[in-house]
């Protein structure tokens, strides 16, 4: 089985600042992880919310219509559950009431046993400040890896 799927959420660094982090199943359709197979999906605009039973759902989580599918095909922005550990979900609800953290979606991908997996993580909102530091340190960092490969030849 290929395990070269990996979704990205690359805002979510930007504009969180990462705590704790969890590996989660997803539930998925026969059409959905066949998208997703095919790297049709996109996880940039999503975020993890609790229902009223307790359970995970992602929000806003794009899977593109599989494209050899038939009129049997999946919604594309629909609400998806989490599949975590019971003491892992009392933990991240606990922590979102209290602290006011919100659970953002990292990554998507494969694992070795050909099941969908996201990695989610408990995320504080970043102020203005915060990123513009962010962006400084980046621009830096940058700068200083270009001195030394000239300084290097």
């Amino acid at each position: 089985m290929q395990n070269t799927i990996n979704i990205k959420n690359k805002r979510a660094r930007f504009e969180y600042e990462l705590q704790d982090k969890f590996t989660a199943g997803i539930v998925l359709a026969g059409t959905e992880i066949k998208a997703i197979r095919e790297g049709r999906a996109s996880i940039s605009e999503s975020f993890c919310e609790f229902n009223d039973n307790g359970e995970l759902f992602v929000i806003n989580m794009q899977i593109d219509e599989y494209s050899h599918a038939s009129h049997f095909n999946h919604k594309p922005k629909a609400e998806r559950k989490l599949l975590l550990h019971k003491r892992e979900l009392k933990k991240l609800g606990k922590e979102v009431k209290t602290s006011g953290l919100t659970i953002v979606p990292l990554r998507v991908f494969i694992n070795d046993r050909g099941l969908a997996k996201m990695q989610i993580a408990l995320a504080k909102g970043k102020k203005l400040y915060d990123k513009r530091e962010t962006i400084k340190d980046r621009d830096n960092k940058r700068n200083l890896d270009r001195i030394k490969k000239s300084f290097n030849n």
